[in-house]
C-alpha cells in the first residue's frame, strides 16, 4: 500500500500505555509513513514520583518498534518544559521535526501527532516559523469547549496533556499551525473494557500480549497509587490519532466517520486554560466524537495479522 500522509509520533510512551497502543497501530496502519517517534515527559507534579519517564518512553517505544521488525529508534524528547519568553535550546528532537518538515523532495502530506504534550514542536516553531505551515497538528488535548471552560478560572480543572507543558500549548495555538483537536470531553469516549481486552486483544499474539500487559501493570500501580478503583474500563485516549490519519476516507482523505466543527481559536495561558480569542489565527477543527467500531475494529484486526 502506498502511504498517502506521513506522520511524526509524540507522546508521553514512558507514562500512560495507551500511547503505545496507538503507536503500534500506526506502524501496522500501511497508508501512512512513520517518520519519527518522539517519546516526550510528563506533567513535572507527576515526574516527581516517576522519574525517568523519558528514557522509559524511548524503552519503551523502541520495545514496539522491535517487535515488529523496525530499524528505527525513538528520539527522546525534553525533560523540562519551556519557560515563557525564553528560547529553548534546539535539542534532537526539535532538529529532526524541523528537518522532516522542510524536506523538499516529498508531497506527501504531513500529519504531526501528538499524544501527550507539544514541548518538541513548540521549540521546532520557534527555531523555524515556516514549520506552522507545512503540518497540520493533530492532538489529543485541552478541555471541552463548553462555557465553563472557554471563560476558565480555578474552577475549571486543567486538562492533563495541557498541563505538561502549557506554554508550549501556547505557542503552538498562537501560531498559524493547523489544528485538529480531540479535547478531554471527546478522547474521555475512548472506552475499552477490559473485558474485551483480555479476551479479544491479548490472545492475538506477542505484540497484543504486551500491550495489554503493559496496560494492565500501569493500571495496578497507578490504582495503588491514588488508592483508588478505576473499574472496568480504560481510555485509549490516544488512538483517535490513527483513526483522523491512517483511517481517512477513501475517495476524499478526510476522516469523516467522526463528528467534528470549527471553533475560533484561543490562547492557551500559563495555568492550562483558554484565554482570548485570536481572530487572526485559523480556527481550530474540534472533534466531537470519535468512530469507535472502525478504530478498535482495525486496531484488532491489525494486531492480529501482526501476531501470525
Amino acid at each position: 500500500m502506498t502511504a498517502r500522509a506521513r506522520v511524526i509520533l509524540d507522546n508521553d510512551f514512558g507514562g500512560d500505555p495507551d500511547g503505545l497502543f496507538q503507536l503500534a497501530h500506526h506502524l501496522l496502519s500501511g497508508s501512512v509513513d512513520v517518520r519519527l517517534v518522539i517519546a516526550s515527559k510528563i506533567p513535572d507534579s507527576f515526574s516527581e514520583f516517576d522519574p525517568g519517564v523519558v528514557a522509559r518512553g524511548v524503552a519503551s517505544a523502541d520495545r514496539v518498534l522491535q517487535m515488529l521488525g523496525r530499524s528505527e529508534h525513538a528520539i527522546a524528547g525534553s525533560e523540562s518544559g519551556l519557560r515563557q519568553n525564553v528560547l529553548p535550546p534546539l535539542d534532537d528532537a526539535a532538529r529532526a521535526i524541523i528537518d522532516e518538515v522542510m524536506r523538499e523532495d516529498t508531497d506527501i502530506p504531513l500529519f504531526y501527532c501528538a499524544g501527550g504534550g507539544l514541548t518538541a514542536l513548540a521549540t521546532a516553531l520557534l527555531h523555524e516559523p515556516r514549520v506552522a505551515q507545512r503540518l497540520t497538528l493533530v492532538w489529543i488535548g485541552g478541555p471541552g469547549y463548553d462555557d465553563a471552560s472557554v471563560r476558565g478560572g480555578a474552577s475549571v480543572p486543567a486538562e492533563f496533556n495541557t498541563t505538561i507543558d502549557p506554554v508550549a500549548a501556547g505557542v503552538v495555538f498562537s501560531s498559524p499551525i493547523e489544528i485538529w483537536q480531540v479535547p478531554e470531553t471527546t478522547y474521555a469516549q475512548c472506552l475499552v473494557s477490559w473485558a474485551e481486552l483480555d479476551r479479544s486483544v491479548a490472545p492475538l499474539g506477542p505484540l497484543a500480549s504486551h500491550l495489554v500487559g503493559t496496560l494492565r501493570e500501569f493500571a495496578d500501580r497507578f490504582s495503588g497509587m491514588l488508592g483508588l478503583e478505576l473499574g472496568e474500563t480504560v481510555v485509549l485516549g490516544d488512538s483517535p490519532l490513527v483513526l483522523l490519519t491512517a483511517l481517512r476516507g477513501p475517495f476524499h482523505a478526510e476522516p469523516s466517520s467522526s463528528p467534528s466543527h470549527w471553533r475560533t481559536r484561543r490562547t492557551v495561558t500559563p495555568d492550562a486554560q483558554y484565554g482570548d480569542v485570536i481572530d487572526e489565527r485559523p480556527p481550530v477543527r474540534v472533534f466531537t466524537g470519535i468512530d469507535m467500531r472502525l478504530m478498535i475494529g482495525d486496531m484488532i484486526a491489525k494486531l492480529a495479522g501482526a501476531g501470525t
